[in-house]
């Protein structure tokens, strides 16, 4: 019996036009699939309207920088994504580092404001399996507070994972912004969900970057997030980022700011320790 159309060996077929062999699953979204020409791809099924065709654009716009390595998209479709698979490895130093040198460079690569989404991605994107709006702006604090920070926010309190008057302590920190957002910077191509689960530490020595929320942003968001949940060699990570552009002065300092967006994603998404942990944030800036 043939698979159904919205299989993922169908959607493997579909988009590289060679047949499946052999499929493995990963996880409840993800398969690997063995192709009879010898390939491996990766099928990815989008678990929200328009996921895949956000995730794709941003793998591409990351890509399209020439600075740090991506899966190559082979298609994607309203339900499913496909993508080169990466043969992992043990991260190393040398590794890290020029992942830092990478990501300085991706950064450069510079994106029209704030907020922006890559060519051809929607508006409506996600961060995980938030939804995450790409609106545009040209002041960071204002942006960051008015579409990264507060949107998550009054999430987490209509889910009762904040109080009222705890989101009030977020809402303070926000009106601060200006003052504690360091000098003014450029808006920067951000992969946008840089934990460490999305850094694949490839067999040939090289680092590559899945699932991303790609959007114009603060660089110095890409660097807390990968801290937050720790990455292996992360000293080897900013060695190389400062060779290639040094961070402004007093960036340790504003580290927790720029956690406050992924902090707030995981309180809406899994709960009152990841709204604690925003909450030490904002208690921090006083």
């Amino acid at each position: 019996m043939s698979a159904p159309p919205s299989a993922p060996g169908a959607a493997a077929a579909r988009h590289t036009g060679a047949s499946p062999r052999r499929r493995r699953p990963l996880s409840a979204t993800l398969t690997e699939v063995v192709l009879d020409d010898g390939r491996v791809v990766m099928v990815k099924r989008g678990e929200d309207p328009g996921a895949t065709a956000a995730e794709a654009a941003g793998l591409r716009w990351l890509a399209a920088a020439g600075a740090v390595r991506v899966p190559a998209v082979h298609g994607h479709d309203d339900r499913w994504l496909v993508t080169d698979r990466v043969p992992t490895g043990a991260p190393d130093a040398r590794a890290a580092h020029r992942l830092g040198r990478d990501l300085a460079a991706l950064h450069a690569a510079g994106a029209p404001a704030f907020g922006a989404a890559p060519p051809g991605g929607p508006l409506a994107a996600y961060v995980g399996r938030a939804p995450m709006r790409n609106e545009t702006g040209d002041d960071w604090p204002a942006w960051y507070a008015e579409q990264r920070v507060l949107p998550y926010v009054r999430s987490a309190v209509a889910a009762g994972t904040l109080g009222p008057a705890e989101a009030s302590r977020i809402e303070r920190l926000c009106l601060r912004l200006p003052e504690l957002a360091g000098p003014p910077e450029r808006p920067a191509r951000l992969h946008g969900d840089l934990w460490n689960g999305n850094v694949l530490w490839g067999v040939d020595g090289e680092a590559r970057l899945i699932d991303p929320a790609a959007h114009g942003g603060h660089r110095e968001t890409d660097l807390a997030m990968l801290s937050l949940f720790g990455c292996p060699h992360l000293d080897q990570v900013l060695a190389g980022y400062q060779q290639v552009a040094p961070l402004a002065d007093g960036w340790r300092g504003r580290v927790g700011l720029h956690r406050l967006f992924p902090l707030l994603v995981h309180a809406v998404l899994f709960g009152r320790v990841y709204a604690r942990q925003a909450l030490a944030v904002a208690e921090a800036a006083r």
